[in-house]
């Protein structure tokens, strides 16, 4: 572990390995079959690419994309690393090149697809020389129970036996407990470890609204995130090129991808995007597995996702340098029922179901009324227990007030009952608006008591509704039809009068304005050294995040590194980098400093480490700088959010038994003081686990940012 501590800083330019990889690392040179689960952009590559350096013979890593192998060896080259790849997009002269540099051992890594395995000239290769690891990138898409399932993947468990002394290694973002299950046994893993990391993208905020607009709630979003990169997905081929078209005509610097287009156009539009030519790329979910591009800033979902794992992977394509990232979802029941249509195509009853009940999941995530980090983690098997994340619209939108919804519930239920629980929302709620059209009349429902006794509420209000009653279990969803039934809990409401609460307002449907904090780093520096980085790109002929991420880029115009050693302790930056590139950005830094009269470089302090190396929790870094004397202004603006998610994660850490002198909060109360004691006495005499008690005592007078601050102020001790 001490060599491989080496390779990490003098190679690839880190410090500290991340989360997890020190025991995935140990774990491998140890020859033990590993299962590894980790987020996109959490560190999986490094867990096996480490490795391969001090194993003696060959790491063969099977990929599906030719497109990420590209990618991969790219990287690897650009750090020293001897990689090579054989596939048929490779000229004669390139393949036999390659084809040798693993004959004579100079390649430590051999990136091959699935599918290249069936071939008699490979296995030969492989049956040559000494094979120590083998490696199964996207490893999900080996299960028929995962979202991404591939026939050619399924062979893999055989090359194990032929290879029966090499550790295999299987990664994969996406796996539920399940899928994990599948790839351990298709794998043949017999005497395995398994390592999950955590689920928890701390950098993405997640936002869903209702989709009323799309073509205006998209443009609305994109004028919130100009010059950046994004990805935006739609559901069908046709979408893609409509919207392409609209956007550009609107001056947004677009491009398509999906399987209608050839080959030379999809690879053309795909390395324009990676090589930051264009900004935004509007795909099918046919666009995403192969890119590792580290700077995309956003992902609208213009359609529903059919599923929870497909959404978890797509989003997780922005990010990946840990900067703030934005996922916005546009959410219909119409996109529901078209993908319950191709669904219901399906000829195997067993793929029809599974898909409905991965579709079912995907819609009670886009239903929640809570942290949008609960369900959403949950589904993987972990247990997400912040109850407010601060990085996502329902914990930083403000607290709804409920109100007493009975009438409207109990005049929903009877409608569902009438008409026999066989119908979905759409056609309940036509019944209660009085909507005769002909499949109504054709039911004869229009002489039904509860036609037309629902008209003070809208539509809108009423789908709102119903998802209220399917959430609190008042109503559940046929899987199969999509039709709404009575639930035990039915009863209570209808015939024991049992008080429904909730809500009618119809959620906002325009993407969250929030405020963007300054960059803490200097951003005149930073769009200076982007230059120059996609000067050298174009020149190299690679995607300019090869050279640097955004990341690296933005410490540099932080710290100013003024000579070799500085610029080393730079993240990411490692001994090829430095050689390489080191005498082309500093002088960039350099003169930049001259011209400001910037003399004093800022101190370059490691990342917070627990003693095993684990980076400590956001929340607890920011409470001990608030200790240490930072202010939330100033937090704030070190990690782009707003003051109230700074209050948020200082509550968390005090709900954790820390204190911290709370003098310059009384400054951000926007209530009196006789007020302000009035609460804390109220936290005295109740349990203050939740603050819904305390809002509603005071008649809701009393803002939940208030709220916050006074119970820091009161569970720190300092009245």
């Amino acid at each position: 572990m001490d060599k491989a501590k080496t390779i990490l800083k003098n190679i690839f330019g880190y410090d500290s390995f991340r989360p997890l990889q020190k025991e995935i690392i140990g774990n491998v040179l140890l020859k033990n079959d590993t299962l590894v689960v980790m987020p996109t952009g959490g560190g999986k590559s490094i867990c096996y690419q480490i490795p391969a350096l001090l194993f003696e013979g060959l790491t063969v890593v099977i990929s599906p994309l030719i497109s990420l192998m590209k990618d991969q060896i790219t990287q690897l080259r650009q750090i020293g690393i001897n990689a090579a790849l054989l596939n048929s997009s490779l000229s004669s002269e390139e393949y036999k090149y390659n084809l040798e540099s693993v004959k004579n051992k100079t390649a430590k890594l051999l990136y091959i697809a699935p599918e290249s395995l069936a071939k008699e000239e490979i296995l030969n290769l492989l049956l040559s020389v000494s094979v120590d690891c083998i490696t199964v990138d996207e490893a999900h898409c080996i299960s028929e129970w995962g979202h991404d399932f591939r026939k050619d993947y399924r062979q893999l468990g055989s090359l194990r036996k032929k290879f029966s002394s090499a550790v295999c290694i299987g990664l994969t973002a996406t796996a539920t407990p399940r899928v994990q299950n599948d790839i351990v046994q298709n794998l043949e893993m017999k005497s395995h470890k398994r390592f999950l990391g955590s689920f928890d993208r701390e950098n993405l905020f997640l936002q869903i609204i209702p989709k009323q607009n799309p073509f205006e709630q998209t443009v609305s979003f994109l004028n919130e995130h100009k010059n950046q990169p994004g990805i935006i997905y739609c559901f069908s081929r046709k979408q893609v090129d409509a919207l392409h078209e609209k956007l550009s005509a609107l001056g947004f610097s677009t491009r398509p991808y999906h399987a209608g287009l050839s080959d030379d156009e999809r690879n053309l539009n795909q390395d324009l995007f990676t090589r930051d030519e264009i900004e935004i790329i509007i795909a099918t979910i046919a666009f995403g597995m192969g890119i590792n591009k580290s700077n995309v800033r956003f992902v609208v979902h213009y359609d529903l996702p059919k599923n929870i794992e497909s959404y978890y992977q797509e989003i997780g394509r922005s990010g990946r340098d840990g900067l703030r990232s934005d996922c916005l979802l546009l959410f219909s029941y119409s996109d529901i029922a078209k993908i319950n249509y191709f669904i219901d195509q399906k000829e195997n009853d067993s793929e029809r179901l599974s898909a409905k009940l991965h579709l079912e999941a995907m819609v009670k995530y886009s239903e929640s009324e809570i942290c949008r980090r609960v369900p959403l983690i949950n589904y993987f098997g972990e247990k997400y227990d912040n109850s407010n994340c601060g990085m996502c619209d329902n914990c930083l939108g403000d607290e709804k007030e409920k109100t007493d919804i009975t009438i409207y519930a109990q005049k929903f239920l009877s409608a569902v009952k009438r008409t026999g629980e066989i119908f979905g929302a759409g056609y309940v709620i036509d019944i209660l608006l009085g909507n005769d059209n002909d499949r109504i009349l054709s039911n004869a429902h229009h002489k039904l008591s509860v036609f037309g006794i629902g008209t003070e509420l809208n539509k809108k209000q009423w789908q709102l509704l119903v998802r209220q009653l399917i959430n609190k279990e008042l109503l559940s969803r046929d899987i199969e039809f999509g039709s709404l039934k009575h639930t035990p809990k039915t009863t209570n409401v209808l015939f024991k009068n049992e008080k429904v609460f909730g809500f009618i307002k119809v959620h906002k449907t325009s993407p969250a304005k929030l405020k963007r904090a300054d960059k803490s780093y200097d951003t005149a520096l930073f769009e200076l050294l982007r230059r120059k980085r996609k000067e050298l790109a174009e020149e190299r002929g690679i995607p300019p995040y090869i050279i640097f991420s955004d990341k690296t880029l933005a410490e540099m115009a932080y710290h100013y590194p003024a000579d070799e050693e500085s610029f080393l302790r730079i993240n990411g930056i490692g001994n090829k980098k430095a050689e390489s590139y080191g005498n082309i950005f500093l002088p960039v830094i350099k003169k930049y400093c001259a011209k400001n009269n910037i003399k004093e470089v800022r101190a370059q302090i490691k990342t917070n480490t627990t003693k095993n190396h684990q980076p400590e929790k956001r929340h607890t870094v920011i409470g001990k700088s608030f200790k240490a004397g930072a202010s939330i202004d100033r937090l704030a603006e070190e990690y782009q959010v707003t003051k109230q998610t700074i209050v948020r994660h200082l509550a968390k850490f005090v709900d954790e038994g820390n204190k911290i002198k709370t003098e310059s909060l009384l400054n951000d109360l926007s209530i009196p003081r006789d007020k302000q004691q009035m609460v804390i006495e109220e936290f005295s005499k109740e349990s203050i686990s939740s603050l819904k008690p305390v809002y509603y005592k005071f008649n809701q007078e009393v803002s939940y940012d208030d709220l916050y601050i006074l119970r820091i102020i009161f569970k720190s001790g300092n009245l």
